[in-house]
């Protein structure tokens, strides 16, 4: 066990660490070599809206605009005023949405866009490696060819393009569900089963064009997986020994090929926080993916970053989460 600590979970829990710095520092550094100047560019924006602003306004705006962005005095210190205020949950007010903070911006989108992409990872996940296992194993069977025939054809589309096809053919020509949106125009949003049902109608094409993709991927992954499987010794050994089909698919096969799957699925739980930007917009979704087209659109210096360090550290944080649990799942991590 003290090996196991020492040798294992101590250096990647360091690991996490000088990741997160790292990223957090390389966060702070390249908008800064941006030519875009957020204080210039709201002091701008004040004066073309045509408001009748007096010189000393101006200096006066401007240095309270600095002194809200951070960017007053050396880089040296605004290095450790950003941290300062990083360990605070500061993110500085947004440029776009001013003066609302980057924080409440990203709790706002955030669960959005959580809400969606898990639940399109999950069924993806699930579905596609089941049905992928099977294609391997059953490889005769005619609705299980079927699928393999339309995963390899779905798989090479990109996301949007079905999002796309979605939405023209479900919403515009067969109008089913939804043209965009989380919920109606002018409805109130609160917590009932009223709100929750309209919002699940709302979701069923964004999710529809996420799992159809990620189906197929998972599919294609688990039966290239498998395929190398189903001929070991101790899969032939189990079908020799009468073992029923079902229990040799799902304790032999499946089990011995699921550590890659569980690999992929952590990175992509980690990626959810920086959104699935075109499905989003295609679909007027109000995540993560619409916020950061918004503050590319604007130039929001504060929300790029804070959208930057969500998904650095969701995604150190997931695969930090696989270092620990991989033990759990491959016995052998645990003697090295």
């Amino acid at each position: 066990m003290r090996k196991f600590v020492l040798n294992y979970l101590i250096p990647r829990i360091l690991q996490y660490f000088l990741v997160i710095f790292l990223g957090v520092t390389l966060t702070f550094v390249i908008p800064r070599l941006s030519p875009v100047d957020p204080v210039e560019a709201q002091v701008a924006r004040v004066i073309a809206s045509g408001s009748q602003v007096s010189p000393d306004a101006v200096i006066a705006m401007r240095d309270a605009l600095t002194e809200m962005y951070g960017l007053g005095g050396s880089p040296l210190e605004q290095y450790f005023a950003f941290w300062g205020r990083l360990f605070q949950g500061d993110l500085g007010p947004s440029l776009a949405y001013f003066p609302t903070p980057v924080g409440m911006l990203l709790a706002r989108a955030m669960w959005w866009t959580f809400g969606i992409l898990l639940t399109a990872i999950i069924i993806s996940w699930i579905v596609g490696n089941i049905l992928g296992a099977m294609a391997s194993y059953y490889d005769k069977n005619l609705p299980i060819q079927i699928i393999d025939v339309f995963s390899q054809a779905v798989r090479p589309i990109p996301y949007y393009i079905m999002a796309l096809v979605l939405l023209v053919v479900f919403a515009y020509y067969v109008p089913i569900f939804p043209f965009s949106g989380a919920y109606p125009p002018g409805t109130h949003v609160e917590l009932s089963v009223e709100f929750a049902l309209t919002v699940m109608w709302h979701s069923i094409l964004p999710l529809m064009s996420l799992v159809l993709i990620g189906v197929g991927g998972w599919f294609i992954g688990m039966k290239s997986l498998t395929s190398n499987i189903i001929s070991e010794d101790y899969v032939v050994y189990a079908e020799n020994a009468g073992l029923r089909k079902n229990r040799i698919l799902s304790q032999y096969i499946m089990r011995n090929a699921m550590l890659p799957q569980i690999t992929g699925l952590a990175l992509q739980i980690g990626l959810i926080f920086s959104g699935a930007l075109i499905m989003e917009v295609v679909f007027g979704y109000p995540g993560m993916g619409t916020l950061t087209f918004q503050a590319v659109m604007a130039n929001d210096y504060s929300l790029i970053m804070g959208i930057t360090l969500l998904s650095i550290v969701g995604v150190a944080t997931m695969v930090l989460i696989l270092d620990l649990i991989y033990p759990l799942f491959d016995p052998r991590v645990r003697y090295q």
